[in-house]
């Protein structure tokens, strides 16, 4: 049986790995010397790196995903919701540069990831922003018209090209919650009846 522990100390150090070097640049002895584990012991857990760069994504996509919605359901406002949920997105890049770097940049060079892999976590994670828009038109406060397929691909851009240049600018121009806030007013302004 292998040891849980162990596994996620592997994915621990490969977020730090990953961060630093760059996805490509990164080493498999690299990651087992930051695990404090043998070289061979990586390979009891993953195949390679893609498949700890795969893994590393979903669980961490699992307890983002966890936390989004214990947060969501605190709020019964739709508009709220769609602030809350910007603030959480982009408040987990200050939480974890590490990490954040290792999504918003490392896993988009991996052709694997990117191509062949089925990227569930994602679609569900994209889908708590339709589900809000879907309870907003329920509630009558947002815009029948407004597609939540189109929506919650339009607000995570928006989301997701602020988190990158957070991610790499060297100075950052505003803050995190500034960026957050901003981006909700301007989508719940076109959802509003």
């Amino acid at each position: 049986m292998r040891d849980l522990s162990k596994r996620k100390k592997i994915l621990q150090a490969a977020i730090k790995v990953f961060a630093r070097n760059g996805f490509y640049q990164s080493k498999i002895s690299e990651i087992a010397k930051n695990a404090e584990v043998a070289d061979g012991t990586i390979y009891l857990y993953f195949h390679n790196k893609d498949d700890i760069l795969i893994s590393l994504f979903e669980e961490e996509m699992t307890a983002i995903i966890d936390e989004m919605r214990s947060q969501l359901l605190k709020e019964n406002d739709p508009g709220k919701k769609i602030e809350q949920f910007a603030k959480i997105h982009m408040g987990l890049l200050k939480r974890n540069k590490e990490l954040a770097e290792v999504i918003q940049v490392e896993i988009r060079q991996s052709s694997k990831f990117m191509k062949e892999y089925d990227n569930r976590k994602f679609s569900e994670y994209l889908d708590l922003i339709s589900e809000i828009i879907l309870e907003g038109q329920e509630k009558g406060i947002f815009r029948r018209e407004v597609n939540p397929g189109i929506f919650k691909r339009a607000f995570f851009g928006a989301l997701d090209e602020l988190s990158r240049l957070w991610v790499l600018a060297p100075q950052k121009k505003y803050s995190i919650s500034t960026a957050a806030k901003q981006i909700s007013d301007y989508f719940l302004k076109g959802l509003s009846v």
